[in-house]
């Protein structure tokens, strides 16, 4: 498994120079790199100082780039689809529909580029990826998809079985999609415990898994002294604790005057482009040691409290809801479910209150 590194803040902030500067310094180190841009234009080729390729092309010693081109991408997708629908159905129906026909929809290039960074990772090939994507709320969307897709697909599963819709139709719908199902197999039991809904909730849960891992997946953030970028950067670092993204440091271009605003992330000063990258390679976080960045959730069962760290944001911005099993909390743009731990469950909220950038949630 590698370690996957992203980097978030304003366009301009030089995200994709510190992207660049992070892949040579661990290949030098020996890491084995995969350097992953998904800017389809011509900068970051001409940043980097050689062509990009859709396929890895190795760089030099250890260091491999790529640059991602989501019709091929969608394409690729799509044929594996037809393979498994052609695999589990009788009659396949997207068989007379064909990848290149296909336009990208919003959101697919997010979910394209998580399933490709997934497979980069899953191959072995790579010691660490080095991501060089948006930065932004897109960028936070793609990190925070298996969450939702997970929460969708657990909240919707409860629903559907305990209504009366589902105790009415289960008796009709599995001998039925035994019957389509090719090699009669036939189905029983639970539709959504079946093998193959279970390799993909599997897929989910590692990714989720993943995710909240800093050792797997870590972000830093880029930022000058400009305010508007050093703005951009404290909301995005709010933003990225609603999915549990580790945000484990601050790369300041040019000047720590305002390094106080990320405490108590740790902030690296990189110098101004000189013409080379061996002094910027110089000034970039040990990415092999594991950060000190706080934990985005700390739950406390002697206390019955949850403490959520979201940073640069404040009371006003946060919103608190309670349905069921799960808390809801809208904060930076972003909503989370918040899946609590078997003793916290059917229990509501008592309290919550907003001190040193944690929501404290207290549970009767």
């Amino acid at each position: 498994m590698a370690l996957i590194l992203t980097f978030l803040g304003k366009g301009g902030s030089g995200r994709s120079t510190c992207a660049i500067a992070t892949a040579k310094k661990l290949s030098a180190q020996g890491q084995r790199v995969l350097l992953v841009t998904e800017d389809a234009g011509p900068g970051f080729g001409l940043l980097l100082g050689h062509e990009v390729a859709s396929i890895p092309t190795p760089l030099g010693s250890n260091l491999w780039c790529l640059q991602l081109k989501f019709a091929q991408l969608l394409e690729q997708n799509w044929e594996q689809l037809k393979k498994l629908e052609a695999e589990y159905l009788r009659d396949p129906f997207f068989k007379a529909v064909y990848g290149q026909e296909l336009s990208l929809l919003p959101g697919m290039d997010q979910a394209l580029t998580l399933n490709a960074l997934r497979e980069y990772d899953a191959s072995g090939d790579y010691d660490v990826i080095v991501h060089d994507g948006p930065g932004n709320q897109a960028s936070l969307r793609m990190w925070g998809m298996p969450a939702g897709i997970d929460w969708y697909f657990r909240r919707f599963k409860q629903v559907f079985q305990a209504s009366q819709f589902s105790k009415a139709v289960m008796p009709f719908v599995q001998p039925l999609a035994g019957a389509v199902l090719s090699g009669g197999k036939g189905l029983s039991g639970d539709l959504f415990n079946q093998p193959e809904v279970q390799q993909s909730t599997g897929l989910v849960g590692q990714g989720i898994a993943a995710v909240k891992d800093p050792m797997r997946v870590r972000a830093y953030l880029v930022s000058s002294n400009n305010d508007i970028e050093i703005a951009t950067a404290r909301y995005l670092w709010g933003a990225a604790q609603q999915i549990e993204l580790t945000v484990a440091g601050v790369l300041l271009n040019r000047s720590p005057a305002k390094s106080q605003d990320f405490e108590p992330l740790p902030v690296y000063v990189l110098p101004a482009p000189i013409g080379d990258w061996q002094s910027l390679m110089a000034s970039l976080p040990d990415y092999v040691a594991a950060p000190s960045a706080p934990a985005p959730v700390e739950i406390d069962l002697a206390t019955n409290t949850v403490r959520l760290f979201l940073p640069s944001l404040d009371k006003k911005q946060i919103q608190l809801t309670q349905y069921g099993p799960e808390v809801t909390i809208e904060a930076g743009d972003q909503r989370r479910n918040l899946t609590l731990p078997k003793t916290l469950q059917g229990r509501s909220v008592t309290g919550a209150k907003f001190q040193s950038g944690y929501l404290i949630l207290s549970f009767g």
